[in-house]
């Protein structure tokens, strides 16, 4: 009875940290500009036709635990790059884009709303955050912790 009691207080205690009811998302500023000059590759399955990296000069930690970066895609040897202004929440497996584009004018998302990283629609995404962006439930400790994961990939189980 006692280990039952103990197992449900730390499910209880983990499900406020991770899945607080009262969470609310900073004011999200507008998209960074954006260089695939500067682009550090993420490595993707290789049944990828794509190349995704992200722009490291975007990435930022806000106070309240999301991670914003600018996501570029394109084609090798092609000329159109395609750019996503997105936020990852670690501590629920969570992204969101706020703004894509095309040809290098901005477009926000109408009612961007949060969709679980394990979405077949959004691969980089979920790369880009097992492979740099969280460790485990949590952002990295910094942005230069993310850049260094992103150069030289370290080799998580979670």
């Amino acid at each position: 009875m006692l280990v039952a009691t103990a197992a449900l207080v730390a499910g209880v205690a983990h499900a406020q940290l991770f899945e607080n009811p009262d969470w609310q998302e900073s004011a999200v500023p507008p998209p960074p500009s954006y260089d695939l000059r500067r682009a550090l590759e993420i490595e993707m399955p290789a049944y990828m036709t794509l190349k995704f990296g992200v722009d490291p000069q975007t990435i930022t930690i806000t106070p309240d635990g999301v991670v914003r970066y600018v996501v570029l895609g394109w084609r090798e040897g092609g000329s159109a790059v395609n750019a996503f202004y997105e936020g990852v929440r670690c501590a629920t497996a969570e992204y969101k884009t706020y703004a894509r584009s095309a040809d290098g004018t901005w477009r926000m998302a109408d009612n961007p709303d949060w969709k679980r990283l394990d979405e077949r629609n959004s691969i980089y995404t979920s790369e880009l955050a097992r492979q740099a962006l969280c460790r485990g439930r949590a952002p990295r400790a910094s942005v230069s912790d993310m850049v260094r994961e992103l150069k030289r990939p370290e080799v998580l189980s979670y």
